[in-house]
């Protein structure tokens, strides 16, 4: 058994800090400026970001300016999401925590599956405070003690390790965004664009949302989806605590936990209700579900009826500027009422079978591909605090 040590947060860092405490003018272009919804399963997404002038970029990195192997920790709002700064390019940090960890003791890799460990996750979810705006303070950060072992070729082992997992699942969701791309292109060319096969041989007729195709009609979500919201039942907890199992608990935006039983069966898709509703590009939060499951009431339960596929819901919603449709200001809110009013362009019940059939097999890949995923990160997370403690023998773990 490798030997453990505890210690400090700011005692295994060159530096504990966050980023600017003032409000730049956001821009379409420039520099970019990451906040804590743009970290993410590890990462950070420039993609998704705003940006910022150079001056005020400058003004920033007056505070700090993040560098390669910087680890980033939201400790505002979404508190947690964690990424490992692995370029060079400039960028500025906002509702962000930096920990810039000593090499002398600690390897980088190592240190950011110490941030990612249930006994450094503990600490932080016991003392946030603020309840529409969780945070976490950086005298917090600095002072909680983790357990960690000493020896700096086991610490590079163990990150090897764990990472080989994060490298697995990043391959997978990089594919799974494929699929998912493929499956919108081919919504939108037959129910956005009405280049369906035989389109030539259809006219154009008038609707309340302009011209469709000859035989078209625009339903609501409320006439093409079944609504299970009743059956939903929520756990707290203590509740889950007591009943852990491997179903999936799924609340708003994501599975929380996993526990012994289920409420359902099946393809389903799931519509953020209340909190987390609404994505960086405007659109619902979704989630498509194939599997036993459980889901908590912050999260509309819907199935389509025949002909309308419970994917054809997903995809079409995926489509849909859901801000129209959010009351709520503190708490965004989608109420059933208002989700029912969506609409959809639906074609004769023929041209959606064939199109079920076109898109149904990257559907299934990409459901397999989630569960994979779900499987390595529980993997990954089970070994995670077993290997930082060195409770496990590693010359076995990497023979097998």
């Amino acid at each position: 058994m490798a030997a453990v040590k505890r210690a400090r947060m700011d005692e295994l860092c060159e530096l504990v800090t966050d980023g600017t405490h003032d409000s730049p003018k956001l821009q379409t272009a420039g520099i970019p400026f990451i906040k804590g919804k743009n970290i993410s399963g590890g990462t950070v997404d420039f993609s998704t970001c705003d940006f910022i002038t150079l001056k005020d970029h400058e003004e920033a990195c007056r505070r700090v300016k993040p560098q390669r192997g910087d680890i980033l920790f939201s400790n505002i709002g979404s508190v947690g999401d964690t990424a490992v700064v692995n370029d060079d390019r400039e960028f500025s940090i906002k509702n962000v925590a930096l920990f810039r960890p000593d090499q002398q003791k600690v390897d980088r890799a190592y240190f950011y599956y110490l941030v990612l460990s249930p006994e450094f996750r503990s600490k932080v979810m016991n003392v946030r405070s603020g309840s529409a705006q969780p945070f976490i303070s950086l005298a917090n950060l600095r002072s909680f003690e983790v357990s960690y072992v000493e020896d700096g070729i086991i610490q590079r082992r163990i990150a090897s390790i764990l990472s080989a997992y994060d490298d697995l699942i990043e391959n997978s969701q990089q594919r799974i965004k494929i699929l998912e791309s493929m499956a919108r292109a081919l919504y939108r060319e037959w129910f956005v664009h009405f280049r369906f096969p035989g389109h030539e041989n259809h006219p154009r007729v008038a609707s309340p949302l302009g011209e469709i195709p000859e035989g078209w009609e625009v339903k609501r979500l409320g006439e093409i989806a079944v609504n299970f919201d009743r059956l939903r039942k929520p756990l707290s907890k203590m509740q889950r605590s007591e009943i852990q199992g491997t179903y999936p608990y799924y609340g708003a935006a994501k599975v929380f936990d996993y526990i012994n039983d289920y409420i359902f069966d099946g393809e389903y898709l799931l519509m953020a209700e209340d909190g987390s509703v609404i994505t960086l590009e405007r659109t619902p939060v979704l989630q498509l579900v194939n599997e036993k499951f459980w889901p908590n009431n912050h999260t509309h339960v819907l199935r389509g009826k025949a002909p309308y596929s419970t994917h054809f819901l997903c995809l079409g919603l995926s489509e849909v500027d859901i801000s129209p449709y959010i009351t709520g200001a503190a708490q965004p809110k989608i109420t059933q009422e208002n989700m029912n009013r969506i609409p959809f362009f639906c074609a004769p019940t023929a041209l959606h079978e064939e199109f079920d059939r076109c898109v149904e097999p990257a559907i299934r890949q990409l459901q397999l591909l989630q569960r994979q995923v779900e499987n390595l990160r529980r993997t990954r997370d089970l070994l995670l605090p077993r290997l930082l403690s060195g409770l496990i023998a590693l010359d076995e773990l990497e023979a097998a």
